[in-house]
């Protein structure tokens, strides 16, 4: 096995950057938040954008197999509005079948957080393989990945949403009458960064549902910050955490 870390040889010859006093220090640093807090606008401004994109209907009908049966892509939401679909490549042509899925898909699934807070805001997140359900149970139970709700592929799901060849997220949105519609996909590097609550929040079309954010009129929003709470105790109304979200914000003047 190659040993990818840098060995004491590797780290010598690097050119490292100056070293500095604390003060040169703090405002080197000063100097690149400042570029820090512009890209954190850029984002935040590219989920609004996301939040504006069109539509489009998914009209035909998708099926999937589950560990209770045959599922449709409308079961897949587990009665929730948003579903962000990620097609995982667990499948018998690919490298580490049986006993691995991907490696980049794999490393994937060991990102994703805990989902009771994407289901809070009334988001779920599902795989989909073409690994039978048997192969699927045996891999998260042996990578520790049993909360992840994962799905086989039984239809052209994956050939119809762009994932027949490559990983990908797919975003979709069940509207008042249970109709169904894609609103947006995130493939390749994109993927990188999934796996935390907001990053899959800003993908989606209501996105985080907090008052701070630039949505199109009449999106539900909440006061930013005080529907956190701990995984375990969501649904029970926590006052004192309330009261620790008033007085910070008022010190922090937000």
């Amino acid at each position: 096995m190659t040993n990818s870390q840098p060995s004491n040889e590797q780290i010598a010859n690097m050119k490292k950057p100056p070293v500095v006093s604390p003060q040169e220090w703090q405002k080197s640093w000063e100097e690149l938040l400042v570029k820090e807090k512009e890209l954190t606008r850029s984002r935040d401004a590219l989920a609004a954008a996301r939040r504006r994109m069109p539509w489009v209907a998914v009209e035909k009908p998708y099926t999937f197999e589950g560990p209770q049966g045959t599922l449709s892509l409308l079961d897949l939401f587990e009665g929730r509005r948003q579903l962000v679909l990620y097609r995982a490549f667990f499948d018998p042509d690919v490298h580490g079948w049986p006993d691995h899925a991907c490696v980049g898909c794999s490393l994937g699934a060991d990102q994703v957080s805990h989902l009771s807070h994407l289901h809070q805001r009334d988001t779920t997140l599902a795989y989909a393989s073409r690994g039978s359900q048997e192969n699927i149970a045996r891999l998260k139970d042996r990578m520790g990945w049993q909360k992840i709700p994962w799905y086989t592929i039984t239809s052209d799901y994956d050939i119809d949403f762009g994932v027949d060849q490559w990983h990908g997220h797919n975003v979709f949105f069940r509207d008042e009458n249970d109709r169904i519609f894609r609103t947006y996909f995130i493939n390749n590097r994109g993927d990188e960064a999934m796996g935390s609550l907001w990053s899959y929040l800003d993908i989606t079309p209501l996105g985080r549902q907090e008052d701070w954010e630039d949505s199109p009129e009449g999106y539900p929003k909440t006061p930013r910050y005080k529907w956190w709470s701990w995984h375990d105790t969501y649904g029970n109304k926590d006052a004192k955490w309330h009261d620790v979200v008033d007085s910070a914000m008022v010190e922090l003047k937000l």
